[in-house]
């Protein structure tokens, strides 16, 4: 590539950002590292009627939670600022002015209800109407009434919108680095509004100013993307600059039946489509929006779970960190068509995660919700992660922890009832002779215990599973948990002991 790689990831403050955005950010801090280049963000908030406050935030919060924090954007490394197009916005009109002295663009007058006439005029024939070449030069614009009265016009403060002339005759064969050679009919496309009378630019002007002021190479966006791309050529075109290269990523489908994913997808089967736990302040209710964060994933997580949305580097590996996916990937390898978001694998990718952690990290997480439960949190932080070391084999999340792991804390209240069928006649005699020989125990570590109470059965003769199964429901409640033995020393001879005398009482 002969010039510096530049790529941005330009949301609109309109509400959380989408598992989609991100994977659109992701994918472009991939090739932004893989390529030695720089990583922008923009805020693309010229539509101020559907700006929501603190979504900006939340974007910002959301890049450096997964660890793809950008470049550049609103504060940081300013090379080519404002990073906000609200704050752009003395710098449209000049191009808008530009496109239609060089007879790219011209000014329109139409009210909405005339518009609105002209649509139904073309209902009741059949015919849709499409603000092009076809009709632009019956309509109330600039290229059918003189200089001097368009001029007259604006300065009476009529309101106006300067739209592109769209060339007529035109096959365009563009190029696009995932879908290859695409073709659009420039007579099938119609004259975009490129700014409006309140001085405000729509997004394709200002999208197109701002990507070649801030010197964009690739432009890396979403699939809904693809039938802007015409325009945007014609753009670069009537301008006389040289357009960055595109690469339209694939949807991200809904799990189950067709169509995008969307926000009522993961209410309905219960997993997040945002990074970040969402508050909607403008509805009654402040609706909650669950976030992968508040859910207890991992943000590697998410970063590895995404980047194999659409893309894969050709081989059978899953797990890959943040620096491997820059190594690895390619643009050449994403895949053109959607890919389904598989919830439940998901999970799977955390789980492995999750063994993966440092055990003192996820006992300082574990700790507040042991707290929670009513149990001090001067508890031995080596005794938490012994606990934490045992059980997180068998967790997706931290917050499944205490399920798999309260039986170290508390006494069984109940005993499992199939379990119990364990219990038979002579067992009782069975727990107490077993009560003796923990009592003499001085080291009371798991192997210790392991191999003195196993030297006890053989040399009595008493079958594994007669002691055993037992053993373990007086200490759990159930057949489950960890290795029996490491049970036992992390509980104490005292409440061990205590436990089986309980359970010959109940049982």
């Amino acid at each position: 590539m002969s010039k510096q790689v530049r790529v941005r990831f330009a949301p609109s403050p309109t509400g959380p950002l989408h598992i989609g955005g991100v994977r659109t950010a992701l994918f472009n801090y991939l090739f932004a590292k893989k390529n030695n280049g720089v990583f922008f963000l923009r805020i693309e908030d010229t539509d101020q009627n559907r700006f929501v406050p603190g979504a900006e935030e939340y974007i910002m919060e959301s890049l450096e939670w997964l660890g793809i924090a950008p470049d550049e954007t609103i504060g940081k490394n300013e090379k080519f600022g404002p990073y906000k197009q609200s704050e752009r916005k003395h710098l449209y009109k000049q191009y808008a002015d530009e496109l239609i002295n060089s007879g790219n663009a011209y000014y329109a007058f139409d009210t909405a209800e005339a518009l609105d006439l002209h649509r139904k005029q073309h209902e009741e024939q059949g015919k849709t109407f499409i603000y092009n070449w076809h009709n632009r030069e019956k309509l109330d614009t600039s290229l059918v009434i003189s200089a001097e009265e368009t001029a007259k016009r604006i300065a009476n403060g009529e309101d106006y919108v300067i739209r592109f002339k769209t060339p007529v005759d035109e096959t365009l064969h563009l190029q696009d680095i995932i879908r290859g050679d695409v073709k659009f009919e420039t007579n099938l496309l119609d004259d975009k509004v490129l700014f409006k009378s309140d001085g405000m630019p729509t997004y394709h002007l200002a999208n197109i100013v701002d990507d070649h002021l801030m010197e964009t190479s690739h432009v890396i966006r979403g699939e809904e993307w693809l039938p802007s791309m015409p325009l945007h050529i014609l753009l670069y075109r009537a301008f006389g600059w040289e357009a960055p290269e595109f690469a339209h990523l694939p949807l991200i489908l809904k799990p189950v039946g067709n169509g995008k994913l969307s926000k009522r997808d993961g209410d309905k089967l219960g997993f997040p489509v945002f990074p970040l736990e969402w508050t909607d302040a403008s509805s009654i209710d402040k609706t909650v929006s669950s976030g992968y964060r508040e859910k207890g994933f991992f943000p590697e997580t998410v970063i590895n779970f995404l980047a194999l949305l659409g893309w894969n580097d050709g081989t059978e590996q899953e797990l890959f960190s943040l620096e491997e996916l820059v190594q690895k990937f390619d643009l050449n390898r994403v895949h053109k068509a959607g890919a389904k978001f598989d919830p439940e694998k998901n999970k799977w990718f955390n789980h492995q995660y999750l063994v993966k952690q440092n055990d003192a990290d996820l006992a300082k997480a574990f700790a507040p919700i042991v707290a929670e439960k009513g149990f001090s949190t001067t508890l031995e932080m080596t005794k938490l992660e012994k606990i934490v070391s045992l059980i997180k084999e068998r967790a997706h999340f931290v917050s499944e922890f205490w399920d798999l792991s309260d039986f170290f804390f508390v006494a069984p209240k109940s005993y499992d009832e199939k379990a119990s069928k364990n219990w038979k006649e002579e067992t009782p005699a069975l727990m107490q002779e077993l009560i003796s020989v923990l009592g003499e125990i001085t080291d009371f570590t798991s192997l210790n215990i392991e191999t003195i109470v196993k030297d006890w059965m053989t040399k009595n003769e008493i079958g594994m599973g007669k002691v055993m199964q037992p053993f373990r429901l007086s200490l759990v409640g159930a057949l489950k948990g960890p290795h029996l033995f490491d049970i036992v020393e992390l509980i104490g001879k005292e409440e061990t002991i205590q436990r089986i005398e309980k359970a010959i009482t109940t049982l």
